[in-house]
């Protein structure tokens, strides 16, 4: 772990600087720049809103706000799931004409999506006003959970990075495995009160991102306090898996240029 934190420490600009590129690069042809980047999720959140609001008749209270809070953590853990699995190849320009730890352009990528993510919660925090929903103290919260986010989300990484570059056919069974979660995570509806009390344990308890996006949701929108037990064994989960993917990708660093 020394020598993740003395590269880290060495190459965090890098990497910084990485993801404004790719963020200016990405607007650079559109007509509306930047503002897609709000009109985007904004367009979703309206279209859930619409399909499990008026079709399907959700109750849940600033249903809008719910659903939008819930595409915001994914959204970011989605985007860098799939992201991470063709990392290598598509930075093959770069890794093999210069050495760069590896684990940098995930680091990269979740500055990258991280800017998009921040966008998002400035919406929310808009929308909250608009509808002058009761703000607390446990918003607070925010702050931890999204570090779990952060830390689940680069340990799925690591591994998905790794095999990546030796399965060509990853890439499909991410999208499928990501699309269950999205359905068992509950982004356009509430666990705790929409199933059976006993999977809601389960779900809650065994799936960090329907954890991390309930949580965000206690916080911000119920002014509750979230299940900090369960996010700090995720945070301990998510260090321990980071920290076996580092040393995957250490150990076989040398042997994804030849493959590549």
């Amino acid at each position: 772990m020394k020598r993740f934190w003395k590269d880290l420490k060495n190459h965090w600009k890098y990497a910084l600087q990485s993801a404004k590129s790719e963020l200016k690069s990405e607007v650079a042809n559109s007509y509306l720049s930047w503002i897609w980047w709000v009109l985007e999720p904004f367009c979703f959140m309206l279209i859930y809103a619409f399909i499990f609001g008026v079709v399907f008749n959700g109750k849940e209270e600033h249903f809008g706000i719910f659903i939008f809070i819930g595409l915001t953590g994914w959204e970011f853990f989605n985007r860098c799931l799939t992201q991470s699995v063709k990392m290598m190849r598509n930075n093959k320009s770069i890794v093999t004409k210069v050495y760069i730890p590896k684990f940098i352009l995930l680091i990269s990528k979740m500055f990258f999506n991280g800017y998009k993510m921040m966008i998002s919660f400035g919406i929310v925090a808009v929308m909250l006003i608009y509808y002058r929903v009761h703000i607390t103290w446990n918003i607070i919260f925010i702050i931890p959970i999204i570090l779990v986010l952060f830390v689940v989300s680069f340990a799925c990484m690591t591994f998905l990075m790794h095999y990546g570059v030796f399965v060509r056919d990853l890439e499909n069974v991410v999208h499928i495995g990501l699309r269950m979660v999205f359905y068992m995570t509950g982004i356009f509806y509430n666990i705790e009160t929409r199933l059976p009390q006993k999977y809601v344990s389960i779900l809650m308890k065994g799936n960090p991102m329907a954890l991390i996006i309930g949580s965000m949701r206690k916080c911000i929108l119920y002014g509750q306090t979230p299940d900090l037990k369960w996010l700090a064994v995720w945070f301990v989960i998510g260090i321990l898996v980071s920290a076996a993917g580092i040393r995957k990708i250490y150990k076989n660093e040398n042997s994804y240029v030849k493959v590549i």
